[in-house]
């Protein structure tokens, strides 16, 4: 057993970390983990800091490994935005911890999981860090963590080591899947593989049979498109689709949270009215799941973008006779059914779509604005029948 053990196929990263954790001439004051989602880039930070609070190099058993990788120890911190981008206060709070020398560990620990929401809207919480790793405190390690180089600003990834994951192999995930979660081999091997080897969706998939459905719906959308009205429905389907996604995911924690606020204030949570000291801390905490609900949200519709292009991605390996490996093995009729109706051109286009319709939303366009534009370029020729 080792700390490792969840960072399937990336074979390099652990070399490269496991040598900077037992050789501190190997060791710098910042890292950037890089790679796309699913891979492992979160595991990989949290697994480094075990490795460097741990006597014997990250050996998985000792009490510096687990609650280094539970989050709970004192010289580990672990900042995962729940929000759109992460606030200026938040991180000039991280700057003066970072200043402080370790208190029980090897080392201070500060790992940011969303570096690249540093400048979603103002650079101000970037340039906040930046001057920590200008003049970096000893014994104080930053981690952060962002889909690629260009989503981190050039000052921030200049003064930091880049550590590139890749995609893991499917095989490597269904068999993570099944040593870990016990998961059946079939299962693990359809989970691995629909969700394109991200590791934190395919064991979703692998145990939630409502997140299986959901996903067989957005697929199906591919060959239901033909006229307007049926983009326009396709549209209004797939946010309701991520609607139902975020309400199932935030109903009950919403309400977790808000009754252990009124138990911390001492309020009675049967009370009609609360006294304006508690409707204010109330007031806030609705506005922060707010926030967090509109993200979660546009990750939900995002990820039904990414499984709705893999049909169109297995349509394109048909219609060029490639032997890569579909991803929707279990929908073969639906994929051969687009290859039949689309020349390799058209696929292609469609993708764009897609493509074009996720950087919408990401620039903040209403997702079903940008969905509804979508959809209108996905009309099949002709009805499939499907």
């Amino acid at each position: 057993m080792s700390v490792w053990d969840d960072l399937v196929g990336q074979e390099p990263t652990v070399e490269t970390l496991s040598r900077a954790a037992t050789d501190e001439a190997s060791m710098t004051h910042a890292w950037l983990f890089t790679g796309p989602p699913g891979s492992g880039r979160s595991t990989a930070a949290r697994a480094f800091a075990a490795a460097l609070q741990c006597p014997r190099g990250g050996c998985g058993e000792c009490r510096e490994c687990r609650t280094a990788l539970d989050g709970t120890h004192a010289d580990v911190e672990v900042v995962a935005t729940e929000g759109l981008s992460i606030k200026v206060s938040q991180m000039r709070d991280l700057v003066q911890e970072a200043a402080l020398r370790p208190s029980v560990g090897r080392w201070r620990v500060i790992i940011i999981e969303d570096a690249d929401r540093l400048t979603a809207y103002s650079d101000a919480p970037a340039n906040a860090l930046l001057k920590a790793l200008e003049e970096p405190t000893p014994r104080t390690v930053w981690m952060l963590c962002a889909p690629s180089l260009e989503d981190v600003i050039i000052t921030l990834r200049s003064r930091s080591r880049h550590v590139r994951l890749r995609t893991p192999p499917v095989h490597a995930v269904a068999d993570l899947l099944q040593r870990r979660d016990g998961v059946d081999p079939a299962m693990a091997l359809y989970a691995a593989r629909a969700a394109q080897s991200h590791i934190g969706l395919a064991r979703r998939l692998a145990r939630d049979e409502g997140a299986r459905i959901r996903r067989r719906d957005v697929v199906s959308l591919a060959t239901r498109i033909v006229g307007v009205g049926d983009a326009i429905g396709a549209a209004a389907d797939l946010a309701q689709i991520a609607d139902e996604e975020s309400s199932a995911s935030g109903a009950e924690r919403d309400a977790a949270e808000r009754a252990h606020l009124l138990e911390v204030l001492g309020a009675d949570p049967a009370a009609r009215t609360q006294p304006p000291h508690i409707r204010s801390q109330l007031t806030a905490l609705e506005k922060e799941q707010k926030t967090r609900a509109t993200r979660f949200g546009r990750d939900v519709v995002d990820r039904a973008l990414v499984d709705l292009a893999s049909v169109y991605r297995d349509a394109l390996v048909l219609a060029l006779g490639s032997t890569v490996e579909l991803v929707n093995q279990d929908a073969i009729d639906r994929v051969r059914a687009l290859a039949r109706v689309f020349t390799a051109e058209a696929l292609l286009g469609c993708l764009d779509a897609i493509a074009e319709a996720r950087d919408r939303i990401n620039a903040n366009v209403p997702p079903l604005l940008a969905l509804e534009a979508m959809a209108l370029q996905l009309r099949v020729p002709r009805d499939l029948g499907a």
